[in-house]
Order: structure tokens, then sequence, then C-alpha cells
């Protein structure tokens, strides 16, 4: 698939899973309950033991599918291009690296790197990346997002962190592109509850359906 589809494929959704699991066979059950709730874009986070092992499996295993699977939590060049020959699709960081958007653009493979205030915002776009990752969202919250567009309107803007089903329609509304949720979708799979996290994924989608229109 290429850059401009995969980053379409995301915009379209509106919302990037983040998933977090100890194995590929527990990945693959979070990732199936999130897809019957209609959400295919997936990220897994390095923080995952043996994360690469994860994406290589993942990736081989939904090659013929929807689902548009990336990696996050990703500090450096040297990861991210593990990562891309493992299998993902894009590449998303808490900070802005030059290296790894370097990486990124070398490889055609989209880039969102994470930034918190305007100058690192307009850093990482200078940089070239294709979405910034506002982060840590808890700590700022929906009103950042029409603060930072004021100055720079041009900005894609994805905000992680404190994203949830009580904000996801504010997030939107305040001019996000489109949000990365993690333990507010997820939840239930600690319990062994996937119906919850395919109902739980079921309302985000509704929701930034909603704001969207009302837009």
């Amino acid at each position: 698939m290429k850059k401009l589809e995969i980053l379409q494929k995301i915009l379209d959704s509106g919302i990037v899973a983040v998933v977090r699991t100890e194995t590929a066979e527990k990945a693959k059950k979070l990732v199936e309950a999130i897809r019957a709730g209609g959400i295919n874009t997936i990220e897994v986070t390095m923080s995952v033991p043996g994360a690469i092992d994860v994406i290589k499996e993942l990736a081989e295993y939904y090659k013929d599918t929807d689902v548009v699977l990336g990696v996050g939590t990703v500090l450096d060049a040297e990861t991210a291009r593990a990562a891309i020959l493992a299998g993902a699709q894009y590449v998303v960081s808490p900070h802005t690296n030059p290296e790894v958007i370097k990486l990124c653009n070398r490889y055609q493979v989209p880039c969102m790197p994470g930034a918190m205030t305007v100058t690192e915002v307009i850093t990482a776009l200078e940089l070239g990346a294709d979405i910034v990752k506002l982060f840590p969202g808890e700590l700022m919250g929906p009103k950042a997002i029409k603060a930072i567009n004021a100055p720079v309107p041009q900005a894609p803007l994805m905000p992680t962190g404190g994203v949830s089903l009580d904000n996801v329609e504010e997030w939107i509304k305040a001019g996000a592109v489109a949000v990365g949720v993690g333990g507010s979708l997820t939840k239930g799979a600690k319990t062994g509850d996937y119906e919850l996290v395919t109902e739980t994924a079921r309302q985000f989608v509704e929701k930034i359906k909603n704001a969207r229109n009302s837009k």
C-alpha cells in the first residue's frame, strides 16, 4: 500500500487504535475485537515486549486484509527502520526526531512525530511530518487544537493521550484530523472482555462520524 493510500485510510477512519499486549496472539484477539467495531487502523507500540516480532507476525497475518498496521513509541531511526522492515506501514513517535522523519520519507512511509508546542509543531512540519501527534493530549485538552491551528492552520494534528468517549467529539470538532486512542478503547481486554472492546470501538466510530457531520 502506498504512502498516500495509508494516510487517506487513517484520515478516513479518524482514529488510530493503540495496541499494547504481551504477545502476538493477544494482539490478534485485540485487533479482531477492534476491527469488529469498525476500526482497522492499528498501532503496535515499541513498549510491547518483543514488539518487532509481534509486528512481523501481525503484518504477515493481516497482509491481505483491511488492517493498516503501524508502529508507535519509536524513539530513533534504527527502531523505525526495523519496524518498517518487519511490516509497519506508518511510524508514530512521542517526540520529533529529525532522523526518524528523514528515514520515513526516504522509504515513503507516513510519519507522525509528537509535539506539544507551536514551535515543535512547526519544526515537525518543516522536517516533513505527515501528521503531527499532539502529545500528551491530556495535558492540553481539545482547546489546544484551535489554539495551535489559529497561527498554523495547515498543521494536521492527531491528539493522543487523554482521548475518551467523553471528549472525542470535542477533539474532532476542535479540528483534529484523527485521534490516537489506547487504554480507553482497549481496557476490556485486561479482563478478557473483548466484546466490550468491540462495543467501545463502535462508539468511537459513531462519535467521530457525528462530530464530523456536525462541523
